[in-house]
């Protein structure tokens, strides 16, 4: 009898840097809870999209994942088998005054722009393991510390402002007979400063640590999954420093040139990445319509795994 070739496995990801953060810590668990129909809408949203691994990069953190679990379940009960909460540094304070205003306990005084720790983190949600114990953060670095940095002895904060603002992890997710390493982040935005543009050349270098941390993964099957707050094309920012990212080789551009957000001011940009790398098979890839009150587009990307046996 002939036997017939085995399906390869396809696994669909998604990232949504809409907004899921609230004023205060436990709200969002509460809201959760209560089922808010705007999270309800959102859930909805991302049910249709039907992914197997979901990376959120706008959604308040607690330790033990509870926000991260109920969203999860609001989608659907059951679905997301695997949660990781990824800490961020919005809302940690810093301890100075960075924005001089004679207070230290301003959300922009934070090394990410936030009213309380937790608040805009990130998450993993999978149906997959996730390989918690070999994740990796680099958010404790100091901007000051990171090689060729852009930050001048002049700046306020100098000797203790962290580089990333929103996040910069790695999370390795078991898929088929292998592994995926996610690269999940959010980057603040090159804009809100001064002629000394202190956020450009931040945002610049958060971008930088990415390519740095990339080079010690570049081994692994990656997909980057951030917000960087940069388009290669439009906007203020560092733009070459996107496009030279993106034309590196080390990623496929399966959405290239597709704006992944839709403001009023500035115009739509994109801001959010989904990126696989060079080696793996890109299935389909696609931005789902926004819905009401919405400025940021749910992003897909499908991948096929290799058969059993397959190299």
């Amino acid at each position: 009898m002939l036997a017939l070739p085995v399906a390869a496995e396809s696994v669909r990801i998604a990232l949504w840097h809409e907004a899921l953060s609230r004023a205060g810590p436990g709200v969002l668990l509460r809201d959760l809870q209560r089922a808010d129909p705007d999270l309800r809408a959102l859930a909805s949203h991302i049910r249709t999209a039907d992914p197997d691994i979901l990376v959120l990069t706008k959604i308040d953190f607690d330790a033990r994942g509870l926000a991260a679990r109920a969203f999860g379940d609001l989608i659907e009960e059951g679905r997301f088998t695997h949660i990781m909460p990824l800490r961020s540094n919005e809302g940690v304070r810093s301890g100075i005054d960075l924005n001089g205003d004679g207070w230290s306990g301003d959300p922009d005084d934070a090394h990410g722009y936030g009213w309380f720790p937790g608040q805009g983190a990130l998450a993993v949600l999978s149906r997959y393991p996730i390989n918690v114990h070999e994740a990796q953060t680099f958010n404790d670095m100091l901007w000051k510390d990171l090689p060729g940095t852009h930050i001048l002895p002049s700046d306020i904060g100098h000797d203790v402002q962290r580089l990333s603002s929103g996040g910069h992890w790695v999370v390795p997710v078991s898929v088929g007979t292998g592994q995926l390493t996610l690269l999940v982040g959010h980057s603040g935005p090159p804009v809100f400063d001064g002629p000394e543009d202190r956020n450009g050349r931040r945002n610049l270098d958060e971008l930088a640590l990415w390519s740095r941390i990339i080079v010690e993964e570049k081994d692994r099957d990656l997909v980057f999954a951030a917000n960087t707050n940069l388009d290669p094309r439009a906007g203020d920012g560092y733009r070459q420093a996107m496009a030279e990212f993106l034309s590196s080789g080390v990623f496929q551009d399966p959405l290239s040139n597709t704006p992944t957000a839709m403001w009023d001011d500035p115009g739509p940009m994109r801001v959010s990445y989904l990126l696989p790398s060079a080696n793996l098979s890109v299935a389909d890839a696609r931005l789902w319509p926004l819905i009401p009150d919405t400025t940021h587009h749910l992003i897909t990307l499908d991948i096929d795994l290799p058969s059993p046996g397959e190299p």
